[in-house]
């Protein structure tokens, strides 16, 4: 995931209304609930890539650009058309538009993980079940896997993922006699003690966020969401709920984190010159680090993520897309027949190359793969930790139908904590009572 999108998802750029109009009040767009998604058998995919034609990709990650020239070298009879139309709210705001006017609809469309579930209930997107998907159990890892699937169809094929670890400042650490954290009790007395150490350091940077909060609940077996079709309930006053805040809490009211918002001059700042000394992130994070705080060369290294139990073996998501075909595309099987290549076969490497990470369980257990190096840290193979880190991912997590529209009054509700004296568990039910009324008012059944 590159800096700008995860700034796009921090901030929780909204669909607009009238998609979740169209989800709820129109069940019929876009095909009958009832009808058998389309299909094509393998031959069937191959005689599509042998007769050519063209396509149009929406997305916006960089890495797509090799993956696409690889494919038409390839298949010199197929031309792709990719185009940028906007990252988040943008893309996904001209992505509705165009569905809605019934024109100018690409044949794919990456969407994010969290973002999915919206064009799934809207029947904006295509179920690739019939296509082979369903024959790709295994393949990726449980977390984008478990994304991309909903009611029995599969809407999309991972494309990365975001398995999260603890990134360190080894050099701040040692300099204050400071232990790697491995569980969040120890976490917070190290806050404590670089704190103390050297009042202008924090142990990491957090003024609210929607994507980091539910990462956090989601590791600790929280389930706030349940999601069946159009009724969806909404609970934040669950233990994993709970023993998140209650942790979190100590951070927040002893002003042991940096109030510093993320991905500012002053968060990139932080993390070169030792204030800020951790961030608990995505996999995806080495290529930012390396581009966006060369000052911090050498000294970062990466550990598992901390756990709520001593010896426990238990990690979450952060970000990811997948790329999905729109319903109304009129080449889904040469559609499909790009995302396989992109998603499970060459293309996969070829984002590895340009710095992805994968959501292929094959890939990630590659020697090659486990074994580089990375200067940046210290020479550390970082990606065993990580790779590590995506087969641990708790299982069972839902987004809400509308989690864009939710995240983006994070800070409005949930996010008062950090600037009065609101708790974060009341923090949290005010974020629950809002999307909650929203989702009423938008015709689901919400409980």
């Amino acid at each position: 995931m590159t800096t700008n999108r995860r700034h796009v998802l921090l901030l929780g750029a909204a669909l607009s209304v009238s998609l979740m109009t169209t989800a709820c009040s129109s069940p019929g767009d876009g095909g009958s609930g009832a009808a058998a998604p389309p299909s094509a058998s393998a031959t069937d995919l191959q005689a599509a890539l042998d007769a050519g034609g063209s396509i149009t990709i929406w997305a916006w990650e960089p890495t797509l650009k090799q993956v696409v020239a690889g494919f038409q070298a390839k298949y010199p009879k197929v031309k792709v058309n990719l185009v940028n139309a906007g990252t988040g709210n943008d893309h996904y705001t001209a992505l509705q538009n165009v569905i809605k006017a019934g024109s100018g609809i690409p044949d794919i469309a990456q969407i994010e993980y969290f973002a999915l579930p919206q064009f799934v209930l809207a029947k904006s997107v295509t179920d690739l079940t019939g296509f082979g998907a369903g024959r790709l159990d295994g393949t990726f890892t449980p977390g984008p896997w478990n994304s991309v699937r909903s009611g029995g169809g599969i809407y999309g094929i991972p494309m990365d993922s975001g398995p999260m670890a603890l990134f360190y400042n080894k050099e701040i650490f040692a300099k204050h006699e400071i232990e790697v954290p491995a569980t969040w009790e120890e976490y917070i007395a190290a806050a404590r003690k670089l704190h103390a150490a050297d009042p202008k350091a924090y142990i990491t940077s957090d003024t609210g966020d929607p994507g980091f909060a539910t990462s956090m609940i989601w590791q600790a077996g929280g389930k706030p969401y349940k999601v069946e079709g159009t009724t969806v309930s909404v609970d934040f006053g669950d233990a994993g709920t709970r023993k998140f805040t209650s942790a979190w809490q100590q951070l927040v009211s002893d002003k042991l984190v940096a109030p510093i918002p993320g991905w500012s001059d002053a968060w990139y700042k932080g993390l070169g010159d030792g204030t800020i000394a951790t961030l608990v992130i995505g996999a995806w994070m080495p290529a930012n680090l390396e581009t966006g705080v060369k000052a911090g060369f050498g000294k970062w290294r990466v550990a598992p993520m901390p756990q709520w139990e001593s010896g426990g073996k238990a990690t979450s998501e952060s970000g990811g897309s997948s790329l999905a075909v729109p319903e109304a595309s009129a080449n889904k099987a040469l559609s499909y027949a790009f995302l396989k290549y992109a998603g499970v076969d060459e293309g996969v490497q070829t984002r590895l190359d340009a710095g992805a990470f994968p959501a292929t369980t094959a890939h990630l257990a590659s020697q090659t793969f486990q074994d580089k190096k990375f200067p940046y840290f210290g020479g550390q193979r970082v990606n065993q930790v990580l790779a590590e880190s995506a087969g641990q991912v708790v299982g069972g997590w839902s987004y809400l139908p509308y989690q864009v529209y939710a995240n983006r009054i994070f800070n409005d509700t949930a996010g008062k904590a950090y600037v009065s004296g609101v708790t974060l568990q009341d923090g949290l039910k005010a974020w629950q009572d809002a999307s909650i009324k929203y989702g009423q008012e938008q015709g689901f059944s919400v409980r």
